[in-house]
């Protein structure tokens, strides 16, 4: 588990559930690996109780699964709940995108431009942890972009079954095409040409469908057997 570092203004539960989920997004909490709320309450720093408060709030989005008389673990990888997350994402996305090329603002296209820049710097450095943050960065840029910031905010929970999925593939597949997506997104809404953006957010999130097979060849021990 990787240290995640608390905002002053959250709460001990706020800063709890957001750690165990940027570490179950990243990995760093395996699929199917024991959590233990002692250890994490000390790692963290917080009293048991908003570290079980998150547990129980996980539990319900799915991502954690608790056994009783024997402990609680991170869920495998079910392919049903990532599908739904990218049916949701595609639906949104593709809505915001076309939003976003009639009201982004040239702060907001010079915001993303910077945005693709880094992501074409770390890509030559083989960064993949910095590549995935600013990937999400520039996705939620979109959605402030379109003034639709709430919504992102709203549906990020059950994205993390289909960003966990993301994390494997961006560490076992590599693919460059992902970060030329943002490129092409970006040059979309700068045009304001609707039609590119469309087709290149369907193109972009239709992607990790090409490398399923492999990530499970890589990592089966991550994914629910009935996928396998």
């Amino acid at each position: 588990m990787k240290k995640i570092e608390r905002i002053n203004s959250e709460t001990a539960r706020e800063y709890a559930l957001r750690a165990i989920t940027e570490n179950i997004k990243s990995a760093d909490l395996e699929p199917g690996q024991a959590i233990s709320e002692n250890e994490i309450s000390a790692f963290l720093g917080v009293s048991r109780t908003p570290v079980r408060e998150s547990i129980q709030e996980l539990h319900k989005a799915a991502l954690i699964e608790i056994y009783p008389q024997k402990g609680s673990y991170v869920s495998l990888i079910n392919s049903q709940y990532v599908e739904e997350a990218v049916f949701l994402r595609k639906v949104l996305d593709i809505a915001v995108i076309e939003e976003a090329c009639d009201m982004a603002t040239e702060e907001d296209i010079k915001l993303l431009e910077e945005n693709v820049a880094l992501q074409e710097f770390y890509l030559e450095k083989d960064n993949t942890e910095k590549i995935f943050e600013l990937d999400n960065e520039f996705h939620r840029m979109i959605y402030v972009a379109a003034k639709k910031e709430t919504i992102h905010h709203m549906s990020q929970m059950i994205m993390i079954h289909f960003d966990r999925v993301r994390t494997l593939s961006m560490l076992t597949v590599k693919d460059k095409k992902i970060v030329n997506d943002h490129r092409v997104m970006l040059d979309a809404i700068t045009t304001k040409d609707k039609e590119k953006a469309k087709e290149i957010v369907e193109k972009h999130l239709n992607r990790y469908r090409l490398d399923q097979e492999e990530l499970i060849k890589a990592f089966p021990q991550y994914f629910e057997t009935t996928q396998q």
